[in-house]
C-alpha cells in the first residue's frame, strides 16, 4: 500500500502544471463565494436583512466581473510553484478591479444599500478575496514541495551553480526538469556574508575546492549543475576541474534553442568537452541573410551530413520560398525529413535522392526547382579513406562540384557557396587536394564570368574552416565511443593539433559569407585557439568520471597517410584581408583562367573514372604542385625542385 501511495505522490510531482481553466475555475469560486460571505457578514453585523435579490445580483456581478477581470490580467496562466511577487501583485490588482465593478454596478442601480455599507463591503472584499487566492497558491506550493520531499529520498543530491546572485532565482526555473535530480542547494563563489536561502534552499559559498570537500561533508551531493553553458566554459579551469578530482559529475540544463513550442527536446546532461572548447555566439546579420534569402528557393547539396542538415535547419529560420535537399544518404536523409516536419511545420522542403556525380540527375534538380541560393556541402571528407580511394576523391569533390557549379550557371542561379576545408592549404593528402581542386574550378568559373568570356550571373563564393566539433566520424565522437568501451583512446601522435569550431557556429558563418560575397572570395574563418589532440583525450577522459593512463590508457599509433602535424593558420593576416565580420577575411590567391583550368580537370575527372589510381594522384599533383604528401606511397610524385618549371603550374 506504501509503494502504491509513493508511486502515486511521484506522479503528481512529475506534472509540470495544473491546467490553466482548472486555477481559472478555482479563482472565479473562491472570488464569488468571498463575495457573497461579505454580505453574509454585513447583514450580521447590520442586522439587516439586504434580500435574496441583491445576493443574487452581486453574486451574479462577482462571477462575471471576476472572469472577465481574471482574463484580462491573466492571472491563470502562471506555473503556480513559481509564482513570483509580481505574479501576486498582478492577482490583487485584479481583485481590486473586480469589486471596483461591483461598486459601480450597484452605485448605478440604485440599490438601496447605503454607501457606507458598500465601501465597507468592498473593503472586506478586496482583502478577503486577495488574502484567499494568495492562501490558495502557498497552500499549493507547500503540498507540491511536500509531494517532493517524501519522493525524492531516492534521488541523486546536486548543486546549482550561478555566478551572480540575481541569477539564483531565476535558476529555480530549472527545477522543472531536475528529474532523478534532488536541489540541495545554490553554489557561488565569493565570501559568506551571510545565510541566505531562495525559496528554502540555502546558497552556499566557496573559494577553493577545500571550501568544496567541507561543504560535501555537510551535505551529500554527487552532481553540479551548470544552468548557461557560457558560466561552465567560464568555470572549466576551476569548478570543473575541482568536481572531476572529487568525483562530483558536472550537469547542464537544455540551452533555449533545445525548447520547441514550449516542449523540451532534451533533458539535463552530462557537461561535455563541445560545450567547453565552444565559444561565445558567433554575431551575424541576422537581417542582412534573411533579406538576401526572403522569398527564394534554396538547394543545399550533402544535406542530410553534419554541416549540411545544420545548414538547412538555420536556413528554415528565414522566410525562403522552398528548400531543396540534396544527399545520397536514404537513412539520414530520411532521418532530417522527420527532425524538419517537426520543428519547422509551415517550411517547403523537398527531400532529394541523387549523386553529384551524375550530371542528368544535378540537372533534373536544377530545371525542376530552378534555385536561386546554393550552398554546396557535398564532399568525402575523411583523410585517411580518400588517400586510399583517390579516384572516387576526385570524382565526388571536383567532378562533383564542378557538375554542380556548371548547373548553377546554366539555370541562372545568384549564388553558389561552397564548402571547403583548411586542408586545402597546402595540401599534404589526396582529400585536402581534391577539395583545392574544386576550389580553382569555382574561382576560375567567377573569373570567366566577371571578364566575360562566359555569359551568366552566378556569383561563386568558397568558404574554408576547420575540423567541426561532434561533426560525423570527428575525433571526438571516436573518443566518446572508446571511452564508453572502457579504453584504450587511439591518439596518432603526442603533439598533434587541430584548430576546432562547432557545427552551429560554422555554419552561422557560412551563412553570412554567402551573403556578403561578391564572387570569386575564398573566405576563411577565425577558429580560435589550437588544441591538442592528446589534451583533448585527457580533458575527456577526466569529464567522463575516469583518471587519464590509469582507468583509461591513451595510445599513440603514429601519424596516417596523408595526416599533418600541425593544419595550417587560416587567419593569418599576412596571407588575408579583413571583413565588416571580424570573425571572416579573405583569402590572398591569385585568379586562374577558366581556358586552362577547364581542360585539366575534365582530364584529371577522365582519369579517375577510370580507377587509375597513380595516374590520378599524379595528374593532381602537376595540378597543384604545393601538393606535397606526407606519409605516403605517393610522395614519390611529389615534384622535385625545378621540375615545376618544365610544367604549366597552377598555384597559390
Amino acid at each position: 500500500m506504501k509503494t502504491i501511495i509513493c508511486a502515486k505522490l511521484a506522479k503528481l510531482a512529475r506534472i509540470k502544471y495544473f491546467s490553466r481553466w482548472i486555477i481559472l475555475s478555482a479563482d472565479i469560486v473562491l472570488s464569488v463565494s468571498i463575495s457573497l460571505l461579505t454580505i453574509l457578514f454585513i447583514e450580521y453585523a447590520t442586522k439587516r436583512s439586504v434580500g435574496s435579490s441583491s445576493y443574487a445580483l452581486i453574486g451574479g456581478l462577482s462571477a462575471l466581473s471576476s472572469l472577465g477581470v481574471f482574463w484580462l490580467f491573466q492571472t491563470y496562466k502562471g506555473v503556480i510553484r513559481h509564482c513570483t511577487l509580481q505574479e501576486l501583485w498582478r492577482l490583487c490588482t485584479a481583485v481590486l478591479a473586480k469589486v471596483s465593478i461591483i461598486l459601480l454596478v450597484l452605485q448605478a442601480l440604485q440599490t438601496p444599500l447605503s454607501f457606507r455599507i458598500l465601501f465597507i463591503g468592498f473593503t472586506i472584499d478586496v482583502l478577503a478575496t486577495s488574502a484567499i487566492l494568495i492562501i490558495m497558491r502557498i497552500t499549493l506550493i507547500n503540498i507540491y514541495n511536500m509531494i517532493l520531499n517524501m519522493t525524492d529520498k531516492k534521488k541523486s543530491g546536486v548543486l546549482i551553480y550561478t555566478s551572480y546572485e540575481s541569477q539564483i532565482s531565476s535558476s529555480r526555473q530549472n527545477n522543472a526538469y531536475l528529474g532523478e535530480y534532488r536541489v540541495e542547494g545554490y553554489l557561488a563563489f565569493g565570501p559568506r556574508s551571510k545565510d541566505l536561502t531562495i525559496g528554502g534552499i540555502p546558497v552556499h559559498y566557496i573559494q577553493n575546492q577545500a571550501d568544496l570537500e567541507a561543504l560535501c561533508t555537510r551535505v551529500t551531493i554527487s552532481n553540479m549543475l551548470f544552468t548557461d553553458i557560457k558560466e561552465a566554459r567560464e568555470e572549466q579551469n576551476r569548478l570543473i576541474r575541482f568536481c572531476e578530482k572529487m568525483g562530483i559529475r558536472t550537469l547542464i540544463t537544455p540551452p533555449m534553442e533545445d525548447l520547441v513550442d514550449g516542449k523540451i527536446r532534451q533533458t539535463i546532461r552530462p557537461v561535455r568537452i563541445e560545450d567547453l572548447l565552444g565559444r561565445d555566439e558567433i554575431k551575424i546579420n541576422l537581417q542582412e541573410i534573411a533579406e538576401n534569402l526572403s522569398g527564394k528557393t534554396v538547394l543545399v547539396t550533402g544535406a542530410a551530413g553534419s554541416i549540411g542538415s545544420e545548414i538547412c535547419r538555420q536556413l528554415a529560420k528565414f522566410h525562403i520560398k522552398q528548400l531543396v535537399l540534396f544527399d545520397n544518404g536514404e537513412t539520414p536523409m530520411h532521418n532530417l525529413r522527420l527532425e524538419l516536419e517537426e520543428r519547422f511545420p509551415t517550411l517547403t522542403f523537398h527531400p532529394i535522392i541523387g549523386d553529384v556525380r551524375s550530371t542528368s540527375r544535378i540537372e533534373s534538380v536544377f530545371a525542376c526547382f530552378r534555385p536561386d541560393v546554393v550552398f554546396h556541402a557535398a564532399a568525402y571528407k575523411h583523410v585517411p579513406l580518400m588517400e586510399s580511394n583517390p579516384c572516387e576523391a576526385i570524382r565526388v569533390n571536383v567532378r562533383g562540384t564542378r557538375n554542380v557549379a556548371d548547373m548553377a550557371l546554366k539555370y541562372e542561379a545568384e549564388r553558389f557557396v561552397m564548402i571547403s576545408t583548411d586542408k586545402a592549404v597546402n595540401p599534404t593528402n589526396v582529400m585536402g587536394c581534391s577539395k583545392r581542386l574544386a576550389e580553382i574550378y569555382v574561382q576560375s568559373l567567377n573569373s570567366a564570368i566577371k571578364n566575360g568570356n562566359l555569359q551568366g550571373k552566378t556569383k561563386y563564393i568558397t568558404t574554408r574552416f576547420g575540423n567541426v566539433l561532434g561533426s560525423n566520424g570527428s575525433v571526438i565522437p571516436r573518443f566518446r565511443e572508446q571511452i564508453e568501451k572502457g579504453g584504450p583512446i587511439t591518439v596518432t601522435h603526442p603533439e598533434i593539433i587541430r584548430y576546432f569550431m562547432t557545427i552551429p557556429e560554422a555554419c552561422r558563418l557560412v551563412l553570412e559569407a554567402g551573403t556578403m560575397g561578391k564572387g570569386g572570395e575564398i573566405y576563411i574563418f577565425e577558429m580560435g585557439e589550437a588544441v591538442k589532440i592528446a589534451d583533448l583525450a585527457r580533458r575527456m577522459i577526466q569529464l567522463a568520471g575516469f583518471e587519464p593512463d590509469k582507468d583509461i590508457q591513451i595510445e599513440y599509433t603514429g601519424l596516417r597517410p596523408g595526416e599533418k602535424l600541425y593544419e595550417e593558420l587560416l587567419s593569418d593576416k599576412e596571407n588575408t584581408l579583413p571583413t565588416t565580420h571580424e570573425k571572416i577575411r579573405v583569402a590572398k590567391v591569385r585568379e586562374y583562367k577558366y581556358s586552362e583550368v577547364e581542360p585539366r580537370i575534365d582530364t584529371l575527372t577522365q582519369i579517375a573514372r577510370y580507377g587509375n589510381v597513380m595516374e590520378t594522384v599524379h595528374a593532381m599533383k602537376q595540378i597543384v604542385p604545393e601538393f606535397i604528401s606526407q606519409n605516403s606511397v605517393f610522395e614519390k610524385f611529389d615534384l622535385k625542385p625545378g621540375e615545376d618549371k618544365k610544367i604549366k603550374k597552377l598555384v597559390i
